[in-house]
């Protein structure tokens, strides 16, 4: 099976051991089942996602940029490069100017080659976040997807 995960640039309201136990209850069964996952290599869940799986999970991670990585913001540099012997592969779509036609493309392709969408929106109404339009583009490909608030 093959997931894109995607979720909100903004996790500082919560511990984390609190995404530790939620990726464990959500991510876990998929972890052990040896899927693919593609990660969109942002701050955030991107970043917290691929730092648990690289632990918890012996499937396939794909990261994915808008751009280069060298563009990524630190934080997810930084987890990338921490991770970087369990990263099967790295996608850089070379996208220029990163604004947010670019990272709605990126979002697309991952979406395109899975069989499923894992989201960690923010906490509240649907919005017009990265997140909830890779999961609307999901729901729109008549595509599973489990929406976990945090």
């Amino acid at each position: 099976m093959q997931l894109t995960v995607t979720g909100t640039r903004r996790t500082g309201h919560r511990k984390p051991t609190w995404y530790t136990d939620l990726f464990a209850k959500y991510l876990g069964p998929f972890a052990r089942s040896g899927a693919h996952f593609y990660i969109g290599g942002a701050k955030g869940i991107d970043s917290l996602t691929l730092l648990w799986l690289a632990e918890k999970s012996e499937g396939r991670i794909t990261i994915v940029a808008p751009g280069t990585i060298a563009e990524q913001p630190a934080e997810a540099r930084q987890a990338i490069a921490g991770c970087c012997g369990r990263i099967d592969g790295v996608v850089e779509l070379g996208a220029h100017p990163l604004r947010t036609p670019a990272f709605h493309a990126r979002n697309r392709w991952m979406v395109d080659r899975s069989d499923m969408v894992v989201g960690f929106p923010l906490e509240g109404p649907e919005g017009n976040s990265g997140t909830w339009q890779t999961l609307n583009y999901c729901a729109y490909q008549s595509k599973p997807r489990l929406i976990v608030p945090v």
